[in-house]
């Protein structure tokens, strides 16, 4: 087979486990497109626009490790790249790959079209160096398997994003063929001295403490640390709690587990064991204004083991080049079983309270819808989370063993659920049970990727949260601006489904009116199943308004004296 630029690009996706790429056509990305639908080796699947095409891919990042999506230049590049600061934001290797202007017209002082109208067209490259972890721009076809074997080594290296640019007459251009993959995804080892060093300042540390706990941040999944995250807590017997962007990161059924650490909402008991722990061991977290209840909530200020990605700091001291899961597995060897803070946990007698089944015939409410999606969950569910009111309802849940909960806390982009949940849906297993929880105003941005969940026969089950408005804004400081045009829509999905599509819009005012939607949506497996629920618009979780005080308060702060 005689490799060209864009069969090169197909054949490492499809040895890195991309089976499918998202698109969405431009003039200076078809040649492309063509190239890696004959490369044959990844499934071609097209979305509504490029903001959403590049959601959708980091979506299947959530599901598969790692994505690719496929953009033209300027106008699709640009939309795609909000996506690309999610994914960066969030952790996840997202492959984006943008058409661009011929290689005859660089230099040459034209204009073209999909420009600002300069001769100069480096500044979408330029743009993309802030928001991904390696770019390069192809223009010479004898370069490109060095520049796309870079950007895929710094993907899988880094668990952040790449982008890739290919002038559009190169795409079809003969190149050398690749060899082995392993030369580009070989991970790179741990060094050992420093990962001794850093172990035995840890055990140091933890030599004298009397209430040690263990916190699970979000980085933990990208560097695939969580199995070692349950040994640590067995050997060291203590309490753990997961942040709020971390839900189902650590298992709710293991027995040293006692819920959702954030500041002043987190769980029952949770922030009292965590506030007087005087050696807190952090994994993978992240401190910002949101996880910390509007800086309400700082432990990164107290003396803490932080573990990251890649180096570990403890006692003053900061050691690069350790890996965090070589790291927690080697802790766990050699730390002294310490279980104090559970002991307390448990004798305080803290627990999430119990939702009780409402009358059926109620007008429904959040917490009747909480208790009824709880009550689908089960090992092969996932959940996503919109940014939004359905962060606080999803948290509170418990989860069994095996679910999965997917939410966007650092990026916090509204609208984000929608193309990700199809992304995810495309990428995870048939088994996987897809669940969303989705508000109105977050819908309304993004509501056309449904459709591609109806075109690729998707069974996700969406939750739509019609309460009239952006309710977590209206909590954090509220205005006319937080009321939106309402919709239809469980109506939208029969314009959608058109002609062919097998996706089914219903409608839910009361727990019984919802009891019978979900048995539906459940037995709809040829396409999506959206839920509109009716709820009032002072409805809400009673944390989304307590948090909402704290971050709005650290919003308002007045400016500093110079």
């Amino acid at each position: 087979m005689q490799y060209t630029v864009g069969r090169y690009l197909a054949e490492r996706f499809a040895q890195i486990g991309i089976e499918h790429h998202f698109a969405v056509a431009g003039d200076y990305n078809l040649i492309l497109l063509d190239e890696l639908l004959e490369g044959g080796r990844t499934k071609q699947v097209y979305c509504s626009n490029e903001l959403n095409c590049g959601f959708a891919a980091e979506g299947y990042a959530r599901a598969r490790g790692i994505a690719a999506a496929i953009v033209t230049f300027n106008v699709g590049a640009f939309s795609a790249l909000n996506a690309i600061g999610g994914a960066n934001a969030e952790n996840l290797p997202v492959i984006l790959v943008s058409g661009a202007p011929n290689t005859n017209d660089l230099g040459s002082g034209r204009i073209l079209h999909h420009t600002i109208g300069t001769p100069d067209y480096s500044y979408q490259l330029e743009i993309a160096k802030y928001l991904t972890c390696a770019a390069e721009s192809i223009i010479d076809p004898q370069q490109a398997p060095a520049q796309i074997d870079r950007v895929i080594r710094m993907a899988v290296l880094h668990k952040k994003p790449v982008y890739l640019e290919i002038a559009c007459n190169l795409s079809n251009a003969p190149c050398a063929a690749p060899g082995p993959i392993e030369g580009v995804i070989e991970e790179v080892p741990t060094n050992h001295k420093a990962l001794s060093d850093a172990v035995d300042a840890a055990v140091a540390f933890l030599k004298n403490k009397k209430k040690p706990t263990l916190l699970i941040g979000t980085r933990i999944r990208s560097v695939k640390g969580e199995e070692a995250a349950v040994k640590l807590s067995d050997s060291l017997g203590c309490a753990v709690a997961t942040m709020a962007s971390s839900k189902s990161y650590f298992p709710e059924s293991n027995p040293h587990y006692i819920g959702t650490y954030w500041g002043e909402v987190s769980d029952p008991g949770v922030q009292k064991v965590f506030d007087t722990s005087d050696a807190m061991i952090c994994l993978g977290t992240v401190f910002n204004d949101y996880s910390t209840s509007g800086w309400t909530s700082e432990p990164y200020k107290k003396e803490i083991i932080q573990v990251h990605p890649w180096h570990v700091e403890v006692g003053g001291k900061s050691f690069s080049g350790v890996h965090l899961r070589d790291f927690v597995l080697a802790l766990a060897e050699k730390v002294t079983k310490n279980s104090k803070a559970l002991e307390e946990f448990k004798a305080s007698g803290a627990k999430r309270p119990e939702i009780k089944a409402a009358n059926p015939s109620d007008a429904l409410t959040c917490a009747e819808l909480s208790r009824q999606i709880q009550g689908m969950l089960n090992p092969h569910s996932t959940l996503f989370l919109e940014t939004g009111d359905s962060w606080f309802h999803g948290v509170a849940m418990t989860l069994p063993k095996g679910a999965r909960v997917e939410s966007e806390m650092q990026w916090g982009h509204i609208g984000w659920s929608v193309p990700s949940v199809f992304g995810y849906a495309v990428g995870a297993a048939p088994q996987r049970q897809v669940i969303a929880m989705i508000g109105d105003g977050s819908f309304q941005l993004t509501a056309q990727e449904v459709a591609q969940m109806i075109r690729n026969n998707l069974p996700v089950i969406i939750f739509l949260l019609n309460n009239n408005g952006y309710t977590i804004e209206v909590k954090i400081h509220d205005g006319p601006y937080n009321r939106i045009k309402n919709w239809d829509y469980a109506g939208i999905i029969a314009a959608f489904n058109a002609q062919d599509g097998e996706g089914k819009g219903l409608k839910a005012g009361t727990g019984k009116e919802l009891e019978e939607a979900i048995k539906i949506a459940v037995a709809n497996k040829k396409g999506p199943t959206l839920i509109e629920c009716a709820l009032d618009s002072e409805d809400c979780a009673t944390t989304l308004v307590k948090w909402g005080k704290l971050v709005a308060k650290a919003n308002s702060r007045p400016r500093k004296a110079d």
